[in-house]
């Protein structure tokens, strides 16, 4: 994109499923872990809708649909709920609203939180589409949330350990007809086929 081409807003949902920070008997930190991250990788202007929920999943479906079909969301952005625990509800409700799934995304966040236990494969997280927007589950650590979305790096060498999912993100909300975002490369390069690179 040209630099004297201004970026497009970016309407992003921020969906945090947590009974007790709902209920607020603890600080969420889901939320601004996400917008933290975001507002360090991403280049475009970024508005925020920001829903902190209990799990439950009729409630969770209801919000994804709101911020897609209402709301106009590009981008939603889910943290908890992601366990094989009875109240972990998110993922069901992700797939209940979803036109299409997109296994790649859950897929490499397991590979990711891997690196540091051996429990990540409990987790289970997805990626779906609906519409023209991008759902997207993810931990509910504020570190893990950054190791998933940016990916792992060597620390003597700076290599790529694992790529982070949101390297893919740019491209796809592209391929769907969502708002263009672009990426700050030393947090985070996105990829795009040549053809595709604006």
């Amino acid at each position: 994109m040209l630099a004297s081409t201004p970026l497009p807003t970016i309407r992003v949902g921020l969906v945090s499923t947590s009974d007790r920070a709902s209920a607020g008997t603890y600080q969420d930190e889901g939320i601004p872990a996400l917008k933290s991250w975001l507002e360090s990788a991403v280049r475009n202007p970024l508005v925020y809708e920001e829903r902190l929920i209990p799990d439950e999943q009729p409630l969770i479906e209801q919000t994804l649909m709101d911020l897609v079909d209402i709301a106009g969301c590009d981008l939603v952005l889910t943290t908890g709920g992601t366990g094989p625990a009875p109240r972990d509800v998110t993922p069901d409700a992700t797939l209940a609203v979803a036109d299409r799934e997109m296994p790649g995304f859950g897929e490499q966040m397991r590979q990711i939180s891997l690196h540091f236990v051996p429990t990540a494969i409990l987790s289970r997280q997805v990626g779906v589409i609906r519409g023209k927007a991008l759902i997207l589950n993810l931990p509910g650590r504020p570190r893990a949330i950054a190791e998933t979305l940016g990916g792992l790096r060597d620390k003597d060498t700076g290599s790529v350990i694992a790529h982070g999912i949101f390297a893919a993100v740019p491209y796809c909300l592209d391929l769907i007809g969502a708002g263009c975002i672009e990426t700050r490369p030393e947090v985070c390069a996105a990829f795009r086929p040549k053809p595709a690179t604006h």
